[in-house]
């Protein structure tokens, strides 16, 4: 019931509707450095009035297709590209960020799997789910129907934790933990949960008398990182997709 509810305020949300709440996080992301702070979670806003970035760094002039207003250089990896406006609502903004994010995530877990596979067993990535060999040669269908129900679930959960944080957080939505805090936000920040499970390393903070503390600048450096290895994968898949379209593949393109 609680999950139907979030989404029904989204579909009513400045995401959606296009409200003058929306400019509400557009002030948010001009806090110059603020620390919120609460037991167990730590939220940290990185300053917006860093020197812009031009993805032209030459060219200045162009207007809005080389320096777009509604671009402040905020967000990691921010370098003024927006040629068809698709940020010009701070709504529709933060959405896109976290889709670029998520996309980004699965390229290079892609990318990985495609050389590795094929490295390993021979066959061609896009051939991997037919091959007699193969660990589980499931039926298309089958595999459809099963990532559907599987991506639909986890997709369904990310939805309603966009437009309403931390409601995912509980013990009915984590049926193999034991606790709920260890898939809560631990950053505060939409996109980087951080804490004991999705930074087991500690590459972004650190643990102390058991409770996950993030550090502010390992985070943001992390983020700009990771945004751009994101996109390199995007890439890389595209053409990963042209090579599969013509019977190629990576490693034969490489001549391996």
């Amino acid at each position: 019931m609680a999950a139907s509810t979030a989404v029904l305020q989204g579909l009513s949300s400045p995401f959606l509707a296009g409200a003058k709440s929306s400019r509400a996080l557009v002030a948010g992301s001009k806090a110059a450095n603020s620390v919120a702070i609460a037991p167990r979670r730590f939220v940290f806003v990185a300053a917006a009035g860093a020197a812009k970035k031009s993805w032209l760094p030459g060219v200045r002039f162009g207007g809005n297709l080389v320096d777009p207003e509604w671009l402040d250089g905020s967000l990691p990896g921010d370098y003024g590209f927006d040629p068809l406006g698709l940020g010009k609502d701070p709504a529709f903004l933060k959405w896109y960020r976290e889709a670029e994010l998520i996309h980004g995530r699965w390229a290079m877990a892609a990318v990985v799997g495609i050389f590795v596979g094929q490295a390993w067993s021979g066959i061609p990535w896009f051939e991997a789910g037919a091959a007699p060999g193969a660990v589980a040669p499931f039926s298309f269908g089958s595999l459809l129907g099963t990532q559907l129900l599987l991506m639909g679930w986890v997709e369904s959960k990310r939805w309603v934790d966009f437009f309403n944080p931390d409601s995912q957080s509980v013990e009915w939505a984590t049926p193999w933990s034991r606790s709920a805090e260890n898939f809560a936000n631990a950053t505060g920040e939409q996109g980087y949960p951080g804490g004991k499970f999705f930074d087991p390393l500690g590459l972004a903070g650190t643990l102390k008398d058991g409770v996950y503390i993030p550090n502010a600048e390992k985070l943001e450096r992390l983020k700009l990182a990771e945004i751009k290895h994101a996109r390199i994968a995007m890439l890389a898949m595209l053409i990963f997709y042209f090579e599969a379209g013509q019977g190629k593949t990576p490693l034969g393109a490489l001549g391996l």
